[in-house]
């Protein structure tokens, strides 16, 4: 009979390292595609706040070019925005006339490959969404594998004992490829289109091009774009909660 007690602890120490892996890497991919740049960020009610994008899993800052002095009289470098917070968030805004030379440029090809992706983004991107298809018929298979499993004499005392952390890994997994796959948005991607956002009691339309989706955000690029409704409208490109906009027609 094997060690239980040692594999317990071994086996502990695997799957507390591979779910921190799997943690750290699930950023959400619209946030991700702005990272490093310097944004604008929009919060529901009109508060605006600037600043360099910097994206982990559990949240996002803003990194301030200068020193900035609140009215209470304390100095702030950064503004953080928890994960559990982001419904707060109205838009974030990239800017075209506020990115430098580098940023333009790493820009501009991102919307190239997005009108004119290569063979091995379209494969790469046609694996991703069958996985997000039939990733509840995949877990189901694993589910069966280990019961099976379980039935055996020296499998199955391990397995058992190890029914929490093995649940921990699944649900790390599932979490992992949580990007829901939306056919009607999917055959869009690189088109100009027509976004409905709400934006108070109003509901506002902006032309732009779909560049991406996640199950939480939408990416779009070139939109004429304004935070208030007095000031003229500058080109930007924008990541948006999908449960405040849709995008309502095809435009091209």
């Amino acid at each position: 009979m094997p060690d239980t007690f040692a594999i317990t602890i071994i086996f502990i120490v695997i799957s507390t390292i591979v779910a921190a892996f799997i943690r750290g890497r699930n950023k959400d991919r619209c946030l991700r595609s702005f990272s490093g740049d310097l944004v604008t960020l929009e919060k529901l009610g009109g508060k605006i706040i600037w600043g360099k994008l910097r994206v982990e899993n559990t949240g996002l800052e803003l990194l301030y070019k200068t020193r900035y002095q609140d009215k209470s009289g304390h100095d702030e470098l950064s503004y953080i925005l928890y994960k559990n917070e982001y419904s707060r968030i109205q838009a974030i805004i990239r800017y075209h006339d506020k990115l430098d030379e580098q940023a333009k440029s790493e820009r501009d090809k991102d919307l190239n490959d997005t009108y004119h992706p290569t063979g091995s983004k379209r494969f790469l991107r046609k694996t991703r969404n069958f996985f997000n298809t039939v990733r509840d018929s995949v877990l189901e298979v694993v589910n069966l594998l280990i019961g099976q499993a379980k039935k055996t004499s020296g499998a199955g005392v391990i397995l058992t004992a190890q029914d929490k952390h093995i649940s921990q890994m699944k649900q790390e997994l599932v979490g992992a490829v949580g990007t829901s796959f939306e056919p009607l948005l999917e055959r869009h991607i690189g088109k100009k289109v027509v976004l409905e956002l709400s934006k108070g009691d109003k509901i506002i339309e902006y032309p732009c091009i779909l560049k991406d989706y996640t199950a939480e955000f939408m990416e779009v690029m070139d939109v004429d774009y304004s935070t208030q409704e007095d000031k003229p409208a500058r080109k930007a490109d924008l990541v948006i909660l999908r449960k405040y906009g849709i995008i309502r027609h095809l435009g091209e």
